[in-house]
């Protein structure tokens, strides 16, 4: 099998991640899941607070659970374990529960590896963020990416807005000499300014591989995290839409175990404030153009591949109109390009007539799911049944 072929380090084109030098320890499933469960057991003032948080979110339902909305969290029924707390995936609008695990990808210097230190710290740290991210994703998120550096809050906050000036670069069309001058005076800086103090990986290190992780995997965010007691980790998203709702995480915990602390001292740099205060690292494709997002509205069972608002052929799939037990036809729906379509389908004509466009039927009971069929709403419903309340008047 040959080795990937490796691009010559620019700090203006997309780098090899073969090239990088720091040790990458994988993390599997199994692991993530003893991480789980540990976080679960652990009864430390930190876990409290999040805990703390989704009772508070299970008892303002008007904004956690708004069916409108494009983001869901939803704690109805049982314990507090990942298999009872849902959230709507932004991809493709399915309600899954926090449960699924992923494959961690650590990127770190060979000191630590020297040294024997464990990374699953470095996970079990950020692992409620992680877990809601990797829920609002049905896809994409199976391996998540964190790069483990030592620097310092300031540091950061200049590491952050390099990064984005450089992807900014990447989908720049105007200003293109100027914006190279401000990239090459940044990363002078920063190179010089975190090697006086011995700060390790090296800024060229971090670089090269943060860049060749968003070239080469197309991850949907990833991690920069530090490990400094006075600094925090910086999450990056690649597009808008993977940034959290504002409405429902304004008052998401800031991680510190300190009760009276403020966002100033926040382990992890959540976006509370939503796009606003999101670092965001738009990914391009081959052409240099900005990678465009199309989410989906999916059937609710995790094994159907029926898209609404789609044409389909008369008579083709038994959701496509009238009502299912224990369902009804969406009426009113948003249809996912963005406009008010009718409940059970809208008739073509041209070169489209015989075709019409489903939009599924929500569940008759919570209003928060879509099915195409009564025998796929069946077969959910062992999953569903966890989270499925009646709806509350509007």
């Amino acid at each position: 099998m040959s080795r990937p072929k490796r691009r010559p380090y620019s700090i203006f084109t997309p780098p090899s991640l073969c090239s990088s030098e720091l040790i990458c320890t994988t993390l599997d499933h199994d692991s993530t899941d003893m991480l789980i469960d540990k976080w679960l057991e652990h009864r430390s003032p930190g876990h409290d607070a999040y805990h703390d948080w989704f009772r508070d979110l299970r008892e303002r339902k008007h904004a956690a659970q708004n069916p409108n909305k494009k983001q869901i969290i939803a704690w109805n029924k049982g314990d507090f374990v990942p298999e009872n707390v849902f959230c709507r995936t932004v991809d493709t609008g399915r309600l899954i529960p926090l449960d699924r695990t992923w494959t961690t990808h650590v990127y770190h210097h060979k000191t630590m590896s020297e040294r024997k230190l464990s990374m699953m710290p470095v996970v079990f740290t950020m692992l409620p963020e992680l877990m809601l991210l990797r829920g609002m994703h049905d896809g994409g998120c199976d391996d998540i990416f964190i790069i483990v550096t030592d620097l310092k809050r300031q540091e950061m906050d200049d590491v952050t807005a390099y990064f984005e000036l450089v992807t900014g670069y990447a989908v720049s069309r105007t200003r293109r000499n100027s914006i190279e001058q401000q990239i090459q005076y940044g990363h002078m800086r920063l190179k010089h300014t975190l090697a006086k103090q011995r700060r390790l990986p090296c800024f060229p290190q971090i670089d090269l591989t943060l860049r060749a992780i968003l070239y080469e995997k197309r991850p949907r965010f990833i991690v920069l995290f530090s490990h400094q007691t006075t600094s925090y980790s910086q999450i990056f998203f690649t597009h808008h839409d993977y940034v959290p709702d504002p409405d429902i995480f304004y008052d998401y915990p800031t991680g510190c175990p300190n009760p009276c602390c403020t966002e100033e001292c926040e382990m992890i740099r959540f976006p509370r404030r939503g796009v606003e205060n999101a670092a965001i690292l738009p990914l391009v494709n081959n052409k240099g153009r900005r990678r465009k997002f199309r989410r989906k509205e999916m059937c609710n069972w995790i094994d159907c591949d029926v898209c609404f608002g789609t044409l389909i052929a008369e008579g083709e799939g038994e959701g496509s109109g009238g009502s299912l037990d224990g369902t009804e036809s969406v009426e009113g729906s948003e249809s996912s390009s963005g406009g008010i379509s009718d409940a059970r389908s809208d008739e073509q004509d041209g070169n489209g007539e015989g075709m019409k466009v489903s939009y599924g039927q929500v569940c008759g009971k919570c209003r928060l799911v879509r099915y195409c069929s009564q025998e796929h709403q069946f077969n959910d419903w062992p999953e569903h049944k966890r989270v499925c309340v009646k709806a509350a008047a509007a």
